[in-house]
C-alpha cells in the first residue's frame, strides 16, 4: 500500500498586534479632548432634538409596545429610565428602547457621505449607561458597580461628539451599503467604543470591545429596500445600541477580544464582508462630523429628499397662486442624487409606514396634494387616498450627477433636489432646493426652528403645563451643568 502525502497545512498562531483602525479608535475615545464650542452646542441641540424625536414616537403603537422590559412588570432598582414613559430598564434594554423611540419617525439627525446614518442613534446606549451609573452611584456610591459615577449632561454630550465622529468618520469614504450591510454596524461600533470609557474599561479593553463589535453579527439592508422594506428599519438601531452596550459590558467582566478582527485573512471583517477592501479614511477624528451634522427640521422624511419636500412645498404654494391644484398636474419630474435614486426612488404598492417614508415619490406627492408632511402623513388613513398613487404615477426620477457631485464635496455636502411640474394647461413650474433648512450653512436660521420642533414634541407627550415648563427651563444653554438622571427624571410619564 502506498501513502500519499499531502501538503501540510499549518496555521500562524501568533496574534498580531491589534487592527490599526481599532487602535485609533480607542486612542480617540480614550485621548482626545473636546474643545470645539461649536460641536459642544451643536451637540446641545442634537441631544434635545434627538430626546424629542423619541418623545414624538411614543404615540405611535408599533413603537411604544416596544418600550417595555422583556418580562412584563420587572422594574431595576436604579436602572435606566426611557424618556416619556414610566419604564426602568437594565441599560442593555434601556439602550434599545431610547435607541428604537428617537429613530423610529427618521426624524433625527443625518450623516450623508459614501454610507449614510444617524449617528445621533448612538445617544440610546450613551443616555441608558450614564443615566443607570448615575442613578446607581446616587444611591449606593461604588459599593454595587464599582465603576458607577455621576455624569453630567456634558458628560453625554462628548460622548455624542466622538460616537458622531467615529461612525461619520467610518462612513466618509467606506459605503456599507453596496455590500449590503446596514448602516447600523457603525452605530454598534460607536456606541460601544464611548460606552467602553464610560464604564470605565482601559484604552485596551476598549480595543477589545470593538473588536467584538466588529465580529459580532451585522445587520442587512434587505429591510430598508422594496420589496422587503419593514418596521425593523425603525429598531433596526435600537439593537445595534443595546448590542454595543452588551458587548462593552462583557469584556468589563473579562472577555477579550480578537486583535486582527478586520484583517485576517479569509476570517476578517475585509475578506468576509467588504470584499476584501480595507478602510480607508478622509481625516483624522476630531469634532467634525457634529459641526456638520444635518438636521431633521421641517420634515421628518429620509434624508436625500428633504430638499425634494421643501421644492414640493413651494410648488404647492405656486399652484394654488394659479388657481388651479394637483388635479391640474400632468407629470412631475424629480432630479435629485445618486444615492436618492437608488434608495428612494420606488414605484409600485406601499404596503405600511416604513415603504411610505422612504419613497421619494410618495414624500414629493403628499405636499403637492395637502401643503404639508406630518408623520401621521404615513399612516395607512392618508395612504388610502386615491389621489396619492395616482400622482406618483405621473412622476420620473432621476438622477442628476451635478447633485452627485456636490453631495460628496466635503466642502459643500449639499443634498440637492429639483422638482418640476407640468400642469395640464402647458405651464411649466420648477423649484430647486441644494441644502435644507437642517445643513450647516442654514444652522442660524435653523436653530430656532428645531427648538420649536423640540418644543411641540415635549408638549405633544406631556399635557402638564408645570412638567413641560420644566423641561424646557433646564434645556438651556446650561444643561450640560445638570446631572444626567435629575434631567432624564423630567420626562417620566407615570402612565403609558
Amino acid at each position: 500500500m502506498s501513502i500519499v502525502n499531502s501538503p501540510q497545512i499549518i496555521t500562524d498562531n501568533v496574534r498580531p498586534e491589534p487592527d490599526k483602525v481599532l487602535q485609533d479608535i480607542a486612542d480617540f475615545v480614550h485621548y482626545h479632548e473636546i474643545d470645539s464650542h461649536i460641536a459642544i452646542e451643536t451637540a446641545r441641540l442634537c441631544f434635545l432634538d434627538t430626546i424629542g424625536c423619541g418623545l414624538a414616537a411614543l404615540k405611535y403603537d408599533n413603537c411604544a409596545r416596544l418600550m417595555g422590559p422583556i418580562v412584563p412588570g420587572t422594574v431595576v432598582p436604579h436602572g435606566t429610565k426611557v424618556p416619556g414613559t414610566s419604564y426602568q430598564l437594565d441599560p442593555v434594554r434601556g439602550a434599545f428602547a431610547i435607541g428604537a423611540a428617537i429613530r423610529w419617525l427618521d426624524y433625527n439627525d443625518c450623516w450623508l457621505a459614501a454610507e449614510w446614518g444617524h449617528p445621533s442613534d448612538n445617544l440610546g446606549g450613551i443616555l441608558a449607561v450614564a443615566d443607570w451609573l448615575s442613578r446607581t452611584y446616587r444611591a449606593t456610591g461604588t459599593s454595587v458597580i464599582p465603576f458607577a459615577k455621576q455624569f453630567k449632561v456634558n458628560d453625554v454630550l462628548i460622548g455624542m461628539i466622538k460616537a458622531h465622529e467615529i461612525q461619520g468618520g467610518l462612513a466618509m469614504k467606506n459605503s456599507f451599503n453596496s455590500v449590503g450591510l446596514d448602516h447600523v454596524v457603525l452605530v454598534k461600533v460607536a456606541t460601544t467604543a464611548v460606552v467602553s470609557r464610560m464604564i470605565g474599561l482601559s484604552r485596551d479593553q476598549t480595543v477589545d470591545a470593538i473588536s467584538q463589535a466588529w465580529v459580532d453579527g451585522q445587520s442587512l439592508r434587505t429591510y430598508r429596500h422594496a420589496p422587503n422594506t419593514g418596521s425593523r428599519k425603525s429598531w433596526a438601531a435600537g439593537d445595534a445600541g443595546s448590542r454595543g452596550v452588551n458587548l462593552a459590558l462583557m469584556v468589563q467582566k473579562g472577555e477579550g477580544g480578537l486583535p486582527s478582527v478586520l484583517t485576517a485573512n479569509t476570517w476578517g471583517f475585509y475578506d468576509v464582508l467588504f470584499n476584501g477592501k480595507p478602510f480607508i479614511f478622509q481625516r483624522p477624528y476630531g469634532s467634525y462630523v457634529m459641526e456638520n451634522v444635518l438636521f431633521k427640521i421641517s420634515y421628518p422624511a429620509e434624508f436625500h429628499a428633504q430638499t425634494a419636500v421643501e421644492a414640493a412645498m413651494t410648488l404647492h404654494r405656486k399652484i394654488n397662486d394659479l388657481g388651479k391644484s394637483a388635479a391640474d398636474i400632468a407629470s412631475v419630474m424629480v432630479r435629485t442624487q445618486e444615492s436618492g435614486n437608488r434608495i428612494i426612488n420606488k414605484s409600485g404598492p406601499l404596503y405600511n409606514y416604513a415603504d411610505r417614508d422612504h419613497c421619494i415619490q410618495y414624500m414629493v406627492a403628499i405636499p403637492l396634494l395637502y401643503g404639508r408632511l406630518t408623520a401621521d402623513d404615513y399612516s395607512d388613513a392618508v395612504a388610502a387616498d386615491p389621489a396619492i398613487d395616482e400622482l406618483r404615477a405621473k412622476m420620473t426620477c432621476t438622477e442628476d450627477k451635478s447633485f452627485t457631485i456636490d453631495y460628496h464635496d466635503p466642502t459643500r455636502r449639499f443634498i440637492g433636489n429639483a422638482v418640476k411640474v407640468l400642469l395640464t394647461d402647458g405651464t411649466e413650474l420648477e423649484e430647486e432646493v441644494q441644502y435644507p433648512i437642517g445643513h450647516r450653512l442654514r444652522r442660524e436660521e435653523g436653530t430656532p426652528v428645531l427648538l420649536q420642533k423640540f418644543e411641540r414634541h415635549v408638549r405633544s407627550r406631556f399635557p402638564d403645563e408645570k412638567q413641560v415648563e420644566s423641561i424646557l427651563k433646564q434645556s438651556d444653554l446650561n444643561i450640560g451643568n445638570l446631572d444626567v438622571d435629575e434631567y432624564v427624571d423630567l420626562y417620566e410619564k407615570q402612565k403609558d
